[in-house]
């Protein structure tokens, strides 16, 4: 048993590391593409927003499809079309074409992102849902920890093209571990159950498969409880992808970081993020998962609002910079994990809309933060940091108002989570 839970844990980290590597392979060339393709700092961003675009807007068709359908027919589709995508990237002529092949593999990405934790929520619930997201989350760690050093190796050898060949490498091995590791965990027969169940007379719910959908969307979005706990998820990986999409001009071109350099920084803060998000199945345990969101929402704001207070003082040291984030991004990683362990836990019949719909929204969120901070970016370290302490005290809000200490709910609920 033990065995089967590590293999699925490993397959599912491995998956889901595809979008990562979609990300953090190239983020060490950005400011080489945009010398190379003679595009504007904001254009060359945009590659990183298109593709948070694409993660959050094909979640809303691959969740209730992997719903209708089972989890591995859209995950086969999706790494197809993410290695098209990388494959269209790495001969871009143009920032514009780059653009376009970046949307196609948001799109395929995004399947490798949505329908593992829709397999996560099949497969256990509670704090065994919670230890398998950890253990997934320890897997895809290997992409934003080591992913940006092994762009910098590929990119200093063979250019920033190669950074998108590595990238078609990963989803072939996706491909290979989706047709001989994982098993259905949503089979025909479930669907059907639940179809006929569905369709019972008496039942006043839509017969038609999209009808439910979209009766399961709107059952979500008129749950002030879940979006509320989405939105703490969301704003915390909005201070993450504002990070993203500015840190490589920052410390490249105004610290004057060499790319090897900025994947070693840029690595630490990933770690920082992995390495306390391993701990949240045994704090949930003590404490229980509301307390511990609460009481990491406060760190992760006050250590933001800190290091904006500093910059904004003139205290712009390097080294202050990348000790505060490293600490931030620490408390990060106990809220995301366990704000989308706490939204889905409701919502298992529909698991796949519900993890849909989250990561649509947490993604959409991240992809306005990278905007406006691209709007604002001056090639100084200030209007970054300022973005990350709004999008982290944004996080404190939500945690504050969404779990209030006291109530009915969270009181029955941190109860359990000690049992």
């Amino acid at each position: 048993m033990q065995q089967n839970f590590l293999r699925t844990a490993l397959v599912l980290g491995l998956l889901s590391a595809v979008g990562p590597l979609g990300i953090d392979l190239y983020l060490p060339a950005l400011p080489l593409i945009g010398h190379e393709l003679q595009a504007s700092i904001g254009a060359v961003q945009a590659s990183l927003m298109i593709f948070f675009i694409a993660l959050g807007v094909g979640q809303l068709v691959y969740g209730p499809v992997s719903d209708m359908l089972g989890r591995k027919p859209p995950l086969y589709f999706g790494l197809v079309l993410f290695a098209v995508g990388s494959v269209g990237c790495a001969f871009a002529p143009n920032v514009e074409f780059l653009l376009f092949m970046r949307f196609f593999q948001g799109l395929g990405a995004c399947a490798c992102t949505v329908i593992p934790r829709a397999v996560v929520r099949d497969l256990y619930t509670g704090h065994e849902a919670l230890r398998m997201m950890s253990m997934l989350m320890l897997v895809f760690s290997v992409a934003p920890i080591l992913a940006p050093l092994l762009g910098s190796f590929l990119i200093d050898a063979l250019g920033w093209r190669s950074s998108f060949w590595g990238m078609l490498g990963a989803s072939l091995l996706g491909l290979v571990l989706m047709a001989t590791q994982l098993r259905e965990t949503r089979p025909a027969e479930v669907r059907a159950a639940e179809r006929e169940a569905r369709n019972a007379p008496g039942t006043r719910r839509p017969t038609g498969d999209w009808s439910m959908v979209l009766g399961s969307y709107r059952t979500l979005l008129s749950d002030r409880h879940f979006l509320g706990l989405v939105f703490i998820g969301a704003f915390g990986i909005a201070a993450f992808f504002t990070y993203l999409a500015n840190s490589s001009f920052v410390l490249i071109n105004h610290y004057g970081l060499t790319t090897r350099q900025f994947s070693i920084a840029f690595a630490s803060n990933a770690a920082a993020f992995i390495g306390m998000s391993q701990l949240t199945s045994r704090l949930s345990r003590r404490f229980g998962l509301k307390p511990m969101v609460r009481v990491a929402a406060h760190g992760h704001a006050a250590v933001m609002l800190t290091l904006l207070l500093l910059f904004a003082l003139g205290v712009e040291a390097l080294p202050v910079m990348l000790v505060l984030l490293f600490i931030g991004f620490g408390f990060l990683g106990l809220i995301v994990p366990t704000s989308a362990i706490l939204a889905l836990e409701s919502h298992g019949p529909i698991a796949g809309t519900a993890s849909a719909l989250l990561g649509t929204l947490q993604f959409g969120t991240g992809a306005l933060m990278i905007a406006v901070s691209g709007q604002v970016a001056n090639g100084t370290g200030l209007p970054m940091v300022a973005c990350i302490a709004g999008a982290a005290t944004m996080t404190w809000l939500f945690a504050q108002t969404t779990l209030r200490k006291g109530s009915a709910t969270e009181n029955a609920r941190s109860a359990s989570a000690r049992t």
